[in-house]
């Protein structure tokens, strides 16, 4: 498993909040570490779920989380044009948005030859 980045202060503050809540999501969390596919697929496939979800905190947080697995900027990208004959064009540009803010535009320069 990767260093996985901090996550934000609000659902530090939630656990805190509700232990018996966090506890129950590690569970969950340990419990995802079964199967065949690896690390960087399970995160590819998060980031598509999140994405089909339309959850902007989701997609941001499976975005950072693949990152950090060692998954490249034009993989991610990937995963937002396949969900696109999926959830429609405009949803997949809103998540191309979302996943922007977590890549930084380096990766729109290096796409794109600039």
């Amino acid at each position: 498993m990767p260093n996985l980045p901090k996550p934000p202060d609000t659902f530090m503050e939630f656990v805190t909040r509700f232990p018996d809540i966090g506890r129950a999501w590690e569970a969950a969390r340990q419990a995802e570490k079964t199967g065949p596919l690896d690390e960087k697929a399970c995160r590819l496939v998060k980031l598509a779920v999140a994405i089909g979800g339309r959850s902007e905190g989701a997609v941001h947080s499976a975005a950072r989380k693949a990152v950090a697995a060692g998954v490249t900027a034009a993989e991610v990208e990937q995963v937002v044009a396949l969900a696109a004959s999926t959830i429609g064009f405009p949803r997949a540009v809103a998540a191309y948005t979302w996943v922007r803010e977590v890549l930084g535009p380096a990766a729109a320069a290096t796409q794109s030859g600039g």
